[in-house]
């Protein structure tokens, strides 16, 4: 399938896997990007490396892990992405050790099944976020990539967004000088319509709208591998 309206800043790629830590990784942090890629007639596929049974968020649900799998196909399905798929690792511990040669093999194997021109992922300097778990996904997309000889596209932030955003939340956001990064201009529509179906986790007030406020009609990238 050949892409018919090439984005600036992104890389034509048809095929494009998606690897997150959570679900509403996606379309909180990715849904923009996401959208540009589908846009342009790419196929998108998301793999999610755990089920995100460990936010605090909607935890009094009767099955967590079950109303996040479902906010994550709805969300797919607004996004317009050819298919997710969830692994079962653990939410809030894939910075173990023992646990990054079967990440990398997961990603491995949705690389295998999907056949992608390259990989899109949270930057790994921080995970972006400071979260942990974002750093390993990312660290197993680049093992698995480098094993299939693809490249890597990350998802980051200006330092000074990440600096306000930190200053205003106490939050642990890492950033880079915004003239080490691609600048995309995207649309929020229906990154903001796929935010909405992660009602679990979809806070008003959060740090999430914060910074989309920041960011406005960009976002931006670096090619990481």
């Amino acid at each position: 399938m050949a892409v018919v309206d090439p984005t600036p800043g992104l890389p034509p790629w048809t095929r494009v896997l998606v690897v997150v830590a959570h679900p509403d990784d996606e379309s909180f942090a990715l849904g923009a990007l996401l959208d540009r890629f589908v846009g342009s007639g790419a196929e998108v596929s998301v793999v999610c490396l755990t089920r995100g049974e460990a936010s605090t968020l909607g935890a009094d649900a009767v099955d967590l892990v079950a109303v996040r799998e479902a906010e994550l196909r709805a969300a797919s399905t607004v996004l317009g992405l050819t298919g997710s798929t969830l692994l079962d690792h653990p939410d809030g511990g894939l910075s173990d050790p023992a646990l990054s040669g079967p990440l990398a093999a997961g990603v491995s194997a949705e690389v295998a099944r999907t056949e992608p021109d390259g990989l899109l992922v949270f930057d790994p300097f921080g995970g972006v976020t400071g979260h942990s778990d974002h750093t390993a996904a990312s660290n197993a997309a680049l093992a698995a990539a480098a094993r299939a000889g693809l490249p890597v596209l990350g998802w980051a932030l200006p330092s000074s967004v990440a600096e306000r955003l930190n200053a205003e939340y106490s939050a642990g956001f890492a950033g880079h000088p915004r003239e080490e990064l691609v600048r995309v201009r995207v649309s929020r529509a229906r990154q903001l319509a796929a935010v909405g179906e992660h009602v679990s986790q979809a806070v008003p007030g959060s740090v999430l709208w914060r910074r989309l406020e920041l960011l406005g009609d960009s976002e931006y990238v670096r090619r990481i591998a």
